[in-house]
Order: C-alpha cells, then structure tokens, then sequence
C-alpha cells in the first residue's frame, strides 16, 4: 500500500505529500522536465498516480511546488553587507553540487516549461535584485566601482558570470574556485574592494 492509502474524508497525508514533493524534485534534478513524469514520481514516492494528481492536476504545477519546497520560505529582501558578502553567499551556492545540477536543470526549462523557471524567478527575482543593486550603488559612492557604473548591467554581467560556471566549471569546486572566479570578472569592471581604506589624496598647494 503508498503512504497515502486512506479512506475518503480523512485528512491528507503529509507524509505523503513530502515523499511527492521530494520525489519530483530528484528526478527534475537526475532526468531534467521532459524526462520526468508524474508516473515516475508516484512510484519513487510510494504513492498511487491518482494520489499525485489529487494534488497538482498536472506535471508543471508539481515541479513549481516541489521548486518552491526545496527551497523554503526565503527572505524577499535578503540583507547584503557588501560586495564581499555578495561574492560569497554566491560562492555558497555555486559550490553545492546538488544545487548546481538543480540551477541547469531550471535553465533548461526556459523554453519548454517558461512557468517553472518563473517560479524560481519570483522566489529569487525582483526585491533581491534591488538589494544587490543597493550593495553596487554603495560600493560605487564608496569608490570601489568607477563613479561611471551602471548598477543593472553590472548586475546582468555578474547573473551571467554566475550561469557560465554553472555550464563551464566542475561541480567539485571550491568556494575560494568561485570567488576567484567573480573576484576576476569584477576586476575588469573596476572592482577595487579595499579603495574606501586608502586615505585621502591631499592637495599641497
């Protein structure tokens, strides 16, 4: 019998619901979208297909959820220090193998599943690209960026930064690998981190 063999009327079982979530979630990150079904996630979790689809009336709304499960209830407005602390909660993420895999695997459903990649989208979208920008602008007014920078191409500069390691780089790097890695693609920008240290220039005449 699955986890969720129940008689009509009694409540949903949340452990069924967990091992449907957790289910979905592995094979989008082992198969990818096209290559996992509905039929695949009720086996692995134990359940029946009917006990699935009493949940989500069908594959995209499941991987949404089990999206928005794996990755919580995350803070809209994340607080960021600096650029260094910028560089390395990416750091962070970008040495965690499994959310690597599961990072590529969203990429890829760009086109064929836009509405998964939204969901990751409105998880992480618009309130923390505003703090990241915050964090430029002040690095910008403390001259560690040129007073020239524009805050959002830099911040499209870094995302893509972040998307070529993810498809170029080994998933066994290190965290200290990653920020050198942004650490690098900021210098070419104008990235100077200790510039707010240096003392001021006085003028002698």
């Amino acid at each position: 019998m699955g986890v969720d063999d129940r008689a009509p009327g009694r409540p949903r079982s949340r452990q069924a619901d967990a091992a449907i979530l957790n289910a979905a979630l592995e094979l989008l990150i082992e198969r990818g979208t096209e290559a996992t079904s509905v039929e695949l996630v009720a086996r692995r979790a134990g359940v029946t297909r009917a006990t699935v689809y009493r949940r989500f009336p069908d594959k995209t709304r499941l991987l949404i959820a089990a999206v928005e499960a794996a990755y919580g209830d995350p803070s809209r407005t994340p607080e960021i220090h600096d650029i260094e602390h910028l560089l390395a909660g990416w750091a962070y993420v970008l040495t965690n193998p499994r959310q690597r895999r599961l990072l590529r695997r969203l990429y890829d459903a760009i086109d064929d599943y836009p509405e998964l990649a939204h969901a990751y989208r409105d998880l992480f979208g618009q309130h923390r690209d505003r703090v990241r920008k915050d964090v430029f602008e002040q690095a910008r007014g403390r001259g560690q960026l040129p007073a020239d920078t524009d805050v959002d191409i830099l911040l499209d500069l870094l995302t893509g930064a972040v998307w070529q390691h993810l498809v170029t780089r080994p998933d066994n790097n290190t965290a200290e690998d990653v920020e050198r890695f942004l650490r690098a693609v900021l210098h070419q920008v104008g990235y100077r981190p200790d510039a707010h240290l240096q003392p001021p220039v006085l003028d002698s005449q």
